[in-house]
């Protein structure tokens, strides 16, 4: 039974942390994949700077209609992202699916990714879900209540601790304490030790974070830069 409508009409913070422990599942003919989120980013409304509300015009179609429905993009021409909409119509907002565990259908997940059935982080990190799960832009708009693509309430009792921390993979709005994920957890795909922003992430000697979600678009000039310093060279 898919979770009602009524779920998703709540802030994006609140939407987030509450779809960790829930299952993600989809539905491809005969097939049926599905996995345990386990990480997720809120982002929301245009005072958002690395929301698709802020700067994103083609989405503001889904992004100010009513929470529930699947918004799905592709990343740099190169990966699908899912992410939930969330709040009540005029209020944007949406949640980014970064993680999740396989429980159903693992082997055709690990055949979609071209990994080991075995691997830990079979469907970790957002452009990673969509594969495992084969999810494509044909999801765009999708009711998540009805239909081939749905979130479930979670299987087992939420018996684990969710850590929350600054999102990972962007250059705006950084510091924002918008990610959560269920701590300790091997799937999660990015940092998950407690919460920490990047900048206190930096002071600690840890990595910076790896290339950027699409969340947001590269600085303008990066690309020019880059190429100018490989003629330089």
């Amino acid at each position: 039974m898919p979770l009602p409508a009524a779920f998703y009409l709540r802030p994006a913070r609140e939407v987030a942390r509450d779809l960790l422990g829930c299952l993600l599942v989809s539905r491809r003919g005969p097939v049926v994949t599905a996995g345990r989120i386990v990480e997720t980013e809120a982002y929301l409304g245009p005072e958002d700077a690395a929301s698709h509300a802020a700067f994103r015009p083609g989405s503001h179609t889904l992004f100010y209609g009513r929470g529930g429905r699947a918004y799905v993009y592709l990343n740099y021409g190169l990966h699908w992202c899912l992410n939930v909409i969330a709040d009540t119509a005029d209020r944007p907002g949406c949640v980014l699916i970064r993680a999740v565990e396989p429980v159903v259908g693992r082997a055709v997940m690990a055949r979609r990714r071209g990994v080991p059935a075995g691997a830990t982080r079979l469907a970790s990190g957002p452009g990673n879900v969509t594969r495992a799960l084969g999810l494509t832009g044909r999801e765009n708009g999708a009711d998540l209540a009805h239909g081939r693509l749905t979130i479930e309430p979670p299987d087992v009792p939420r018996r684990f601790r969710v850590a929350v921390g600054a999102r990972v993979g962007i250059t705006r709005a950084r510091d924002l304490p918008l990610r959560f994920w269920i701590a300790g957890h091997a799937a999660v795909s990015g940092p998950r030790g407690p919460g920490v922003s990047p900048r206190t992430r930096r002071a600690r000697g840890q990595p910076r974070p790896g290339p950027r979600t699409p969340a947001e678009p590269p600085p303008r000039g990066q690309a020019a830069r880059r190429g100018t310093r490989r003629r330089r060279a």
